[in-house]
């Protein structure tokens, strides 16, 4: 299983995106009314422009602190983060240009964007409780290319928002899905940088 495993995120790595590129790419999908992934729908699409307009944002306003920058610099081995993603998922609108700038920090960090619905047997061996939730941020050490960790799909804070209402209600409403995107806007990206300088052990 382990070497099927680096065999697909070798695959996803050769195909995958930039960062940039998929921002092009979902800037033009937008442009066309679409989304990315396999279904097209209207609810998509417009899931999709809303996220493009997040993502937009995200990447002007992100600054990442002097603190932060120094840690990254500390940073001691190369490593390799392929995202699985879709552009019609809020989550990821608000969590990927924080990945990003991360990524852009540091010398030893390289980002590769990848489709779930078009790499779905890698994302089957990340499942989140069984479900195929993004983004999913796989971290592979580039030198001896082995999966050392992932995370997602949320900030720690917002899995245990999500996990707290779901144990009460047994599903998520769209009243909690704005209370989340309203709590993402509040926090900046700040828990999302937290969880991924935990997961580099920079923390």
């Amino acid at each position: 299983m382990e070497e099927i495993v680096k065999k697909l995120i070798k695959e996803a790595f050769k195909t995958g995106y930039t960062y940039s590129d998929y921002r092009v790419l979902v800037d033009q999908l937008v442009l066309e009314n679409k989304s990315t992934g396999v279904a097209q729908t209207e609810a998509l699409s417009n899931y999709s422009l809303l996220n493009h307009k997040r993502m937009k944002r995200l990447d002007k306003t992100t600054k990442l602190s002097e603190e932060v920058l120094e840690k990254l610099q500390s940073l001691d081995r190369k490593v390799i983060w392929v995202v699985l993603t879709e552009s019609w998922c809020g989550d990821a609108a608000q969590t990927l240009p924080i990945i990003n700038k991360i990524a852009e920090a540091s010398n030893n960090i390289t980002l590769k964007v990848v489709l779930r619905d078009e790499n779905s047997e890698l994302m089957d061996n990340f499942l989140t409780r069984g479900s195929r939730s993004i983004p999913k941020l796989i971290m592979v050490d580039e030198a001896i290319k082995e999966v050392i960790d992932c995370w997602g799909p949320r900030p720690s804070i917002a899995t245990n928002m999500v996990k707290t209402y779901k144990e009460k209600h047994g599903t998520l409403t769209a009243e909690f899905k704005q209370d989340l995107q309203i709590w993402y806007n509040k926090d900046k990206g700040e828990n999302t940088i937290a969880d991924l300088l935990e997961l580099l052990s920079l923390k």
